[in-house]
């Protein structure tokens, strides 16, 4: 693991812009023999005067089919081709964007801008927001504030951390949220020349962030769901496939008092268990002491997922298993928030 810090680069090499087609609906069309959309053409780069756009399309997936895997394929690419240009913009299906653009910002080691954008609707629907979506990236992606921020996803105007973004809506035009809300917004009127960005501005300062580059992503990690009477079905199975664990767990990171003996037991095999919370926003806090609460479950090896909603604590996971991290510097890892 390096550090990366803000400044640690200068100024981009010019008005140059890497375009990245991935897949999703923004490259989507309905199906003439079949029903449903797939994925087909990619959208071309509105107007930008006086950029470089260079276009690559290393897959061309719905994202459900986008694994760890192509994500890291994806971070190998971008690390390729950030030194020459100023900034990267890539399309993505939405239902795992908000995977994809953490994965990268586990990865990547760079300071040139990277923004990730999709759209809600296709092509030949009359409220199509790819063009927007995709323009707004471009300029959020180019513009020197960007720069040592880390992977961004910009959506409807709205400029999101990597960290927190996530889908909130499975159909409506402003799909992607994720508490504290956006880092910063990008706004654009009718009557200024093509391309002209209104107003950009952040709201947060950029931080130094960890890099972790493993090899490959070897590792395997499954995730639990919690609920109401939940008394540890598929909990054997899933602890003998994978090499670590996370469990989507109630509130503050509270389970069923059946499961305490479980966590503990996998916690004896050297196998990670980490707790994170089905609840949409707040912190793993182990606060609770009866059996199964968020303290009874740390006594008994759980690791606790800080801030990260299960899937991005899974991703987090991967990579250090995949580093080969013990289970206390993963233990630290999440108690230091380093990510």
């Amino acid at each position: 693991m390096t550090a990366r810090s803000p400044e640690a680069e200068a100024g981009p090499p010019g008005r140059r812009l890497a375009l990245i087609h991935t897949g999703g609906t923004i490259a989507s069309r309905p199906d003439p023999h079949g029903p449903g959309l797939t994925p087909q053409e990619a959208p071309a780069m509105p107007g930008l005067p006086g950029v470089t756009v260079t276009v690559h399309q290393p897959f061309r997936l719905p994202s459900p089919h986008v694994t760890p895997a192509h994500m890291l394929a994806l971070a190998q690419l971008i690390g390729e081709l950030a030194p020459d240009h100023g900034g990267v913009v890539v399309t993505h299906g939405t239902d795992t964007l908000e995977e994809t653009a953490f994965l990268l910002h586990l990865l990547l080691d760079t300071a040139t801008p990277v923004v990730l954008t999709g759209s809600m609707r296709h092509a030949e629907e009359a409220s199509w927001d790819g063009p927007g979506n995709l323009l707004d990236a471009a300029q959020v992606a180019l513009h020197p504030q960007s720069r040592g921020r880390g992977p961004l996803v910009v959506f409807g105007g709205d400029i999101f951390d990597a960290r927190t973004v996530t889908k909130v809506h499975t159909t409506a035009v402003d799909a992607f949220g994720g508490y504290p809300g956006p880092i910063g917004r990008i706004d654009r009127t009718g009557g200024g020349a093509p391309g002209q960005v209104a107003h950009l501005r952040y709201f947060a300062v950029p931080e130094a962030r960890p890099v972790y580059a493993p090899a490959a992503l070897g590792a395997s990690v499954e995730i639990l769901y919690a609920y109401a009477g939940w008394r540890g079905e598929g909990y054997a199975e899933a602890e003998a496939r994978a090499d670590g664990l996370v469990i989507a767990a109630l509130g503050t990171g509270n389970l069923p008092a059946e499961l305490l003996p479980l966590v503990a037991r996998t916690a004896s095999l050297g196998k990670p268990v980490v707790i994170a919370t089905r609840t949409h926003a707040g912190p793993v806090i182990p606060a609770y002491g009866y059996a199964g609460g968020g303290a009874t479950l740390v006594g008994a090896g759980a690791i606790p997922a800080s801030f990260l909603n299960a899937h991005k604590a899974r991703l987090l996971l991967l990579v250090l298993l995949s580093l080969g991290r013990s289970l206390s510097e993963i233990r630290q890892v999440f108690a230091e928030g380093a990510f």
